[in-house]
């Protein structure tokens, strides 16, 4: 019997993408727990979660993702942890490579694989769409490629809930800190949506802002 995935999954107004991205998780036929923070949704994200069984935690107002990535952990039962996007969706298997590697291999305590960009079907202008997304998969610290184990928040501590969009950043500089060993595996994880309200581009400012808040503090912190 495989050990408990604890699957954070902060959604804010989600309801047109959440089923396909919980259902490419319940597909990998491993022990899991999805837990959905419902970030102040105004649609019928909180109830397609109910639906499908997902652990709900609802903010009543919106707290923003880093802070509901941490009440996620507040609520994480798992030996393992996963953070996913609630408009991605899961390669079928994906789940059981990265766990074999983490169970394989002490001597890390995360690992990572590859996405793969896609065009949502329903994106109004795919044409724009095709000069910003790569053309085949790619390694990078992604929500659903990155699998790590539940003690690591002991060693690190919590997301910054200061840092809005950057907060990835912020981890793995905690990571290098505390010479925690994150793992590349050749496997595509997650199909990682590119549709016309991505993050990214909703909060461009906000997401350069804190990415040169954290750059400075990592390099303060080597001084």
């Amino acid at each position: 019997m495989t050990k408990l995935i604890s699957i954070i999954m902060p959604v804010k107004n989600g309801e047109k993408y959440l089923k396909e991205a919980i259902d490419g998780i319940l597909k990998q036929q491993m022990d899991v727990e999805i837990i959905v923070v419902n970030d102040g949704s105004t649609d019928n994200t909180a109830k397609i979660a109910e639906g499908k069984g997902c652990v709900v935690i609802n903010h009543p107002s919106s707290l923003g993702a880093v802070a509901a990535k941490n009440t996620g952990l507040k609520r994480a039962r798992g030996s393992y942890i996963m953070f996913h996007d609630g408009d991605d969706v899961m390669n079928e298997g994906a789940l059981l490579v990265l766990y074999n590697a983490l169970e394989t291999d002490d001597s890390i305590s995360a690992v990572m694989g590859r996405v793969k960009d896609f065009i949502s079907p329903d994106c109004k202008d795919p044409e724009s769409q095709k000069n910003i997304i790569k053309s085949g998969p790619y390694y990078g610290l992604f929500t659903g490629a990155v699998l790590m184990r539940c003690d690591i928040f002991d060693k690190i501590g919590p997301f910054d809930p200061s840092v809005h969009t950057g907060e990835i950043i912020d981890w793995k500089s905690k990571m290098d800190r505390h010479h925690l060993i994150i793992k590349k595996v050749d496997v595509v994880t997650t199909n990682r949506r590119i549709h016309d309200c991505n993050w990214g581009k909703t909060h461009r400012a906000s997401e350069f802002r804190d990415y040169a808040a954290v750059l400075r503090q990592k390099l303060k912190s080597q001084a």
